[in-house]
């Protein structure tokens, strides 16, 4: 059980019915929050997530949705406002992973990744700034990954879109932190998810070498991170970029 730094406050997590945000959804729930699961996976999908925040007393809400559909997301917004009145925490989650070198790389692929990853951030981002902007204040963390950083063979569209969601974090914190929304970005480095079990075994294996560590990450290793930057404790954090990455960024 949580201190409850998070009492009463609401939250919006992209990508919650599994890995991260999953594990950011339970986490917040454990100090106190109410959460809104935003997943384009079904709610069943979604159910042990939901139990689990009930479990603890606070309130799961259910959105199915896409993030990069504009259309979507609007009402998606519409929904939770609805249902809490407030949102006072938004955690850009949402994200797909797939491998090809830039010379056979699908343009769909491309195209969907980023839409998905930066995109998605943007729009989700979009449609609940102004609530934040008019209540004057809140708490935007973005989730974007240690390859956005430095890189990686065979993911340079998942790269560019993780480097994409560290420029924008750094952008929207300049124009809004003195307004009360607080704007930061978490980068993994990789770990134990099921966007990590869609990599191939190659992949994995080279990447596993390169870690200082010697292991990949857990999702418990991550979700501290998130509830620092959403409660008081992190109050002056604007537009950074936290690294619980095993030592693949050292800055």
């Amino acid at each position: 059980m949580g201190t409850g730094v998070l009492e009463n406050r609401v939250a919006v997590i992209t990508g919650a019915a599994s890995g991260i945000g999953a594990g950011v959804a339970v986490a917040f729930a454990q100090e106190g929050a109410d959460v809104a699961v935003v997943d384009l996976a079904s709610e069943s999908s979604a159910r042990f997530v939901l139990d689990a925040i009930s479990d603890l007393g606070r309130d799961g809400f259910f959105c199915q949705c896409d993030v990069a559909d504009e259309v979507q997301v609007e009402a998606m917004t519409r929904a939770v406002l609805d249902h809490f009145g407030r949102v006072d925490i938004l955690v850009n989650n949402a994200g797909i992973f797939t491998e090809s070198s830039v010379a056979k790389m699908p343009i769909a692929d491309w195209d969907r990744v980023l839409n998905v990853n930066l995109r998605g951030t943007f729009l989700c981002t979009r449609f609940l700034l102004d609530h934040m902007l008019k209540r004057g204040s809140g708490r935007i963390i973005n989730m974007a990954s240690q390859l956005g950083q430095i890189g990686g063979a065979d993911v340079a569209h998942y790269s560019a879109s993780k480097g994409g969601v560290i420029a924008f974090t750094k952008a929207l914190a300049r124009e809004v932190s003195t307004s009360g929304v607080l704007v930061n970005a978490i980068a993994p480095g990789p770990i134990k998810t099921p966007l990590l079990d869609n990599e191939t075994e190659e992949w994995r294996s080279r990447k596993l070498a390169e870690l200082p560590i010697g292991r990949f990450g857990e999702v418990s290793e991550v979700t501290p991170t998130a509830v620092l930057l959403a409660s008081d404790a992190g109050t002056y954090y604007v537009g950074q970029t936290l690294g619980p990455n095993g030592g693949d960024v050292m800055l």
